[in-house]
């Protein structure tokens, strides 16, 4: 077995605490670690590691797959030989949870440890592993005297991004003392970089370059038909082939089109189908998903659920998909084996606007293809515009025909670009392949989190952001802004109270300071937190709607899903429009009406009063924004499964953003509300949330949990056991079997016959079934009840068998007489085969 490369420490102790390893004696041991691993360091690796053991920064701008990883690796070696501490950060939680347990493996699980915001796992270790924002809550909480003995920091480009870039810009200015290895496949001119490197550390900069790829790539830039040039690579052995679209319909529709075309032999089908064994795939999407893969084509998107990513990944790291067909999300921490990269288009729509992709952009996408130790090549396809093929397909025409290429060109009656588009061309396409990628630019900001992290600092405050706001990487103009904005902060948290000033410096040298006491991570997970524990304090427990009041406290402090928002505004504004109409009102003023018409939010006049107060006395949360919404309360009021509510609201292509904002409203639940604002409803009401969320695709919540709970012996996470059976939790499949009876009471109260007849047609209750089964309740009551206490526990009665449930759902008369219901069975074992509720009623009517 291997050893770890801890286990090669002592060997290069010098004898004395005072006394460190000689630099050729580190870089050595590493080297033949990695040899015995079957890894020969390539020669910008050797350059790179020889400057990080003499105490040099690097600045490590290498092509995708040409081993940052093995240097990162090398780099922490070093740190942990010199007795310092190693922060390793990454743009995505789900990048930084991989190299923990990459690193885990390296360097044993006692020696490594993770911060994410949203999990903290063995946080004292000497190597870590975290988001940037995590180390620049450190670097400016710490300043200087942060323990961070070196940085490594991957994907570095990200230091340009408008959002976050302040998190990869603010380490390098507050963290004087760190040695730094920044990586990235696409940095472009890093010489000032390299020059404010020197200048803040005192330590020399090395930039390492290579432009030679281990696997060398062929770009070219076809003017065939997508599915000829498709074809073309499959035929001479080019693939797997990842198509790139810029939007995740159009990946579908391509995928879907291939099927036409015959991807795998009968014996890949086999091995396919075998790998799959008895991976659940879901109603809607997922049906789609589970027919392309068996043919060998993927599809990969941000909008997929974790699983079925995960599963085309599998599939294409066994050689299995030909043809994967997704979006640019492709660009980090995901891994996929690929031959051949075609681009569909040069030109995306960044949220704002249509425009042409950057040099950094195309080349991180390009950077995908060719496979270390199977291709001696990748291969860069782009495709030429729809009208351009077209207009060289009439000009090949013409040109058989007249048989002079002058006259032909003279002929064809050019088809113009489509409206609206940016245009692109050959042009294009050879700048963006013989470009250096855009210089980095500044992307610092200054917020209240930002102001009270370096206020908390021992020391003179006044200089850290003298320090903090005239030294970093903006323009004067920018950082003129920036201490304006800081001024007005400090004046808002004195007004507030939060900060004091001092007429003389207190024992850690502070001439001010807080009067709260603010929790280590106060700003990086749900920074409105503290907001909604003062909010839940205010609701009334004894309120029937306490439970899900709760819920929208903490949905109102969660980020807006801007999909599930949009269709739910749609929806909503179409059904406002149809009662409109049927009410006579007019056109204009049905317009006028439809724009106060959006998303539901609960609660929406006492959260915003409520903030508006708590922020007079918490200026920090000034920066983010109370966002009133129901996502979680809306599936739930509606009795619906999941699958059943991304149907309902047409949100197939982006259900793994709605499975992701459950799992953050159930974590949030868990870490925010306090065991005795918890209520017997309300706790089951998490139960039923983590179980249906675990049912859809258990990773996103069993990953968390599986780090929040790591084994204390070995500092691992604990593996879990055998996969639950949903019917195990009993707790949450009661709430489940409510839920799936009450969607039925409701259709039931709507009339919707149809709906009611789709889900019991196994059982042969059709439409017309239940239509005479209800009928006869409404000849006696005028109303069918589907408040709170229609759904409430007191009218499901439930005798809980070894195999099966029976249970009778009671109707809420408007008389009270509670003698209609619905008679049903649970099937335990196909519930739990399922994953949902598996009802099968019985009788509908009177008692």
């Amino acid at each position: 077995m291997t050893m770890t490369l801890t286990e090669l420490l002592p060997a290069l102790s010098g004898g004395r605490p005072d006394d460190p390893p000689d630099p050729d004696a580190i870089f050595s041991a590493f080297a033949d670690w990695a040899k015995d691993r079957g890894l020969s360091l390539y020669p910008h690796q050797e350059e790179a590691l020889i400057e990080v053991v003499t105490g040099s920064n690097v600045i490590l701008s290498t092509p995708t797959g040409s081993g940052k990883s093995l240097v990162a690796t090398g780099a922490h070696f070093t740190a942990l030989a010199n007795g310092q501490r190693s922060y390793y950060t990454a743009p995505i939680k789900a990048l930084v949870s991989e190299k923990f347990f990459a690193l885990c493996d390296v360097f044993g699980a006692a020696n490594v440890g993770m911060m994410t915001g949203d999990a903290s796992v063995n946080a004292k270790a000497p190597i870590i592993c975290c988001t940037a924002e995590i180390l620049a809550a450190i670097a400016l909480r710490d300043g200087a005297d942060a323990d961070v003995g070196q940085v490594i920091m991957d994907e570095f480009h990200y230091y340009a991004d408008p959002d976050r870039g302040w998190a990869w810009q603010v380490p390098l200015i507050e963290l004087p003392k760190a040695q730094f290895v920044l990586m990235s496949a696409t940095l472009g001119d890093v010489a000032r970089f390299q020059e404010d490197l020197t200048r803040r550390t005192g330590w020399p900069t090395a930039v390492v370059k290579n432009t030679e790829r281990p696997v060398p790539l062929v770009f070219s830039f076809s003017i065939e038909p997508l599915h000829e040039k498709l074809n073309e690579l499959l035929t001479t052995d080019q693939a797997p082939i990842y198509v790139v679209h810029f939007t995740q319909a159009a990946a579908l529709e391509q995928a879907q089109a291939l099927m036409s075309t015959n991807m795998a032999t009968r014996a890949e089908k086999d091995k396919i189908a075998e790998m799959i064994g008895d991976f659940r795939f879901s109603s809607g999407f997922g049906k789609t998903l589970s027919r392309l893969v068996r043919h060998g084509v993927g599809v990969h998107h941000a909008g997929m659920l974790p699983k079925y990513r995960r599963l085309v990944e599998t599939l294409a790291q066994a050689g299995l998909l030909k043809v994967i067909c997704g979006t640019d999300t492709l660009g980090v921490g995901i891994n996929v084996p690929i031959r051949t990269v075609v681009f569909t288009a040069l030109s995306k729509y960044d949220g704002k606007k249509t425009r042409l992709l950057q040099v950094r952009e195309f080349h991180q996408i390009a950077g995908r293809a060719g496979r270390a130790g199977f291709d001696t090549a990748g291969r860069v396809v782009v495709q030429a515009p729809e009208h351009v093929i077209e207009n060289e397909k009439s000009f090949a025409k013409a040109l058989a025909k007249a048989g002079d290429a002058a006259v032909a060109r003279r002929r064809v009656v050019k088809k113009k670009p489509p409206e609206g588009m940016v245009s692109w061309g050959q042009p294009t396409f050879d700048r963006l392949v013989s470009s250096e990628p855009e210089p980095l630019t500044s992307s610092f900001t200054v917020t209240h989190a930002m102001v009270l992290n370096v206020i908390d600092r021992p020391g003179n405050a006044f200089q850290a952001f003298k320090h903090l706001l005239r030294d970093n990487h903006e323009d004067r103009a920018k950082q003129r802004k920036h201490i304006h904005h800081a001024i007005e902060i400090y004046r808002a948290l004195r007004a507030g109270g939060v900060v004091e000033r001092l007429d003389e410096p207190d024992e850690q040298g502070r001439y001010v300071r807080l009067t709260v006491d603010l929790q280590y991570d106060f700003a990086l997970n749900q920074p409105l937190s503290p907001f909604a524990l003062a909010a839940i304090d205010l609701l009334d427990a004894d309120s029937d709607s306490y439970a899900l009041d709760v819920l929208s406290v903490i949905e109102s402090t969660l980020d807006n899903p801007r999909q599930i928002l949009s269709a739910q505004q749609f929806r909503a504004r179409g059904e406002a429009v149809a009662a409109m109409k049927a009410e006579g009102i007019e056109y204009e003023a049905r317009i006028e009406l439809l724009d106060n018409v959006t998303w539901p939010k609960p609660l929406e006049d006492v959260l915003e009063a409520g903030y508006e107060i708590y922020r007079q006395g918490h200026p920090w949360v000034g920066d983010y924004e109370v966002s009133p919404k129901a996502v979680v309360r809306d599936l739930f009021e509606r009795a619906m499964t999941f699958g059943e509510y991304v149907q309902f609201y047409s949100l197939s292509r982006s259900e793994g953003i709605v499975l992701r904002y459950l799992a953050d409203a159930y974590k949030a639940l868990r870490q925010t509300v306090p065991d005795e604002a918890k209520t017997e409803e309300l706790t089951d009401l998490i139960e039923w949330l983590g179980e249906l969320i675990r049912q859809v695709d258990s990773s996103l919540v069993d990953e968390w949990e599986k780090l929040t709970h790591p084994d204390p012996e070995s500092g691992e996470s604990a593996p879990r056991a055998a996969p639950k059976t949903l019917t195990s939790n009993t707790r949450a499949f009661r709430v489940l079997v409510r839920n799936a009876l009450f969607r039925r009471v409701t259709l039931a109260a709507l009339g919707k016959y149809d709906e009611l007849g789709e889900l019991d047609a196994a059982d042969g209750w059709n439409a017309a079934a239940w239509e005479d089964a209800i009928e006869p309740y409404f000849e006696v009551h005028d109303d069918l009840g589907t408040g709170p206490d229609a759904r409430g526990p007191a009218m499901l009665l439930i005798d809980e068998g070894k195999t099966s449930w029976t249970v009778r759902q009671i109707f809420d008369d408007p008389a009270g007489d509670h003698d209609w219901g619905i008679s049903a069975t649970v099937d335990l074992a196909a519930s739990d085969e399922e994953g949902a509720a598996v009802i099968h009623v019985t009788d509908v009517g009177q008692l």
